[in-house]
């Protein structure tokens, strides 16, 4: 198991040393700092001064270590937009980010798995027929399209939920929510259901698959021959064993809510990370999308480095397998 975490481990620092490599070669060779950091009044000596202290004359491996160093310790730098530390920005706009990505991962398993059961239990009904092909549009369709059908018809034509905006927010500490008041739960609704549309289908269509082959299980006949009821059998005895892939999948899938909630929050104005990257790119304020990309990364890796180890600590197969395929290399 020692060698399997190492492994696992050198793996997401050797991913994480490739993305700090991106990153920085977005941060050195797209734009001058330089140029952006100075006003239109400085003068050659003061842009020569500023290049100095930022080391921007230093070698390409000196400026690359000091940045994956500064970057460990969390330390992007300064917005170029905003005159702000790029961590205080992001720290700002993380709690909306999160609250959204939450809310939206909770509908996708209140939704999805009922769904997926309903849709497994009653194959042949019209109504698993209808949302078989529902799962199959929700699939299709890309999450701006979905956040604009849901401003026209519940914003627009029927004027019940606010189409942009966070709403009133209330601070505890450095954290910031709007699940505390009515106008912060209402605007959460539409871009949270639009975030989660996607996800929903995958969870329905993922349940229902599991559900078939559970359903034709021995221990599955064997309660229905004892005569438990078929509600108990499906909702319980089935579905109990149809939710470790749903977990895996809902997993793995929070780092892609967070990282393509940008499209979200651009549509419905969140005030997330999304849309401060959108902001940065605008703007081309480097640092702040160095961060984000920084950041979303360590996220995936984080996720699928926890997936793997959770599964080599339940089925030992795994990782017999990678020591035994280390011992053959050796």
């Amino acid at each position: 198991m020692t060698a399997f975490l190492i492994k696992r481990f050198a793996n997401a620092a050797f991913v994480m040393l490739a993305v700090a490599l991106l990153a920085f070669t977005i941060f050195r060779f797209f734009g001058d700092p330089v140029e952006m950091m100075v006003n239109e009044q400085a003068t050659q000596e003061d842009r020569a001064q500023l290049r100095e202290r930022l080391g921007l004359n230093d070698g390409f491996v000196t400026q690359y270590t000091r940045f994956v160093t500064k970057a460990a310790q969390g330390d992007f730098g300064i917005s170029y937009r905003n005159q702000q530390d790029v961590m205080v920005l992001i720290g700002e706009r993380f709690p909306a980010t999160f609250e959204l990505v939450l809310v939206a991962t909770i509908l996708s398993l209140v939704i999805g798995i009922p769904l997926g059961v309903i849709t497994a239990v009653y194959r042949e009904s019209r109504m698993a027929n209808a949302l078989q092909l529902g799962s199959i549009v929700g699939v299709s369709l890309p999450s701006f399209v979905v956040g604009i059908m849901l401003i026209l018809a519940f914003s627009v034509s029927l004027g019940w939920l606010p189409a942009f905006g966070r709403g009133q927010t209330v601070d505890i500490g450095w954290w910031s929510t709007g699940l505390l008041t009515p106008s912060g739960r209402a605007a959460l609704v539409l871009p949270a259901l639009s975030l989660s549309t996607f996800q929903i289908t995958l969870v329905m269509r993922l349940v229902r698959a599991e559900m078939l082959e559970t359903l034709r299980t021995d221990y599955v006949k064997f309660a229905r021959a004892r005569g438990v009821p078929a509600r108990r059998v499906h909702w319980v005895h089935a579905l109990r064993n149809c939710l470790m892939p749903v977990i895996t999948l809902t997993g793995m899938q929070i780092g892609n809510l967070i990282a393509f909630a940008l499209v979200t929050e651009t549509v419905f104005q969140w005030p997330g990370m999304g849309l401060l990257f959108i902001q940065a790119v605008t703007f081309v304020d480097i640092p702040v999308m160095a961060a984000y990309l920084m950041l979303v990364s360590f996220i995936f890796v984080a996720l699928n480095t926890i997936v793997d180890v959770t599964y080599a600590w339940v089925d030992p197969r795994l990782r017999d397998d990678t020591a035994t395929a280390g011992g053959a290399n050796g």
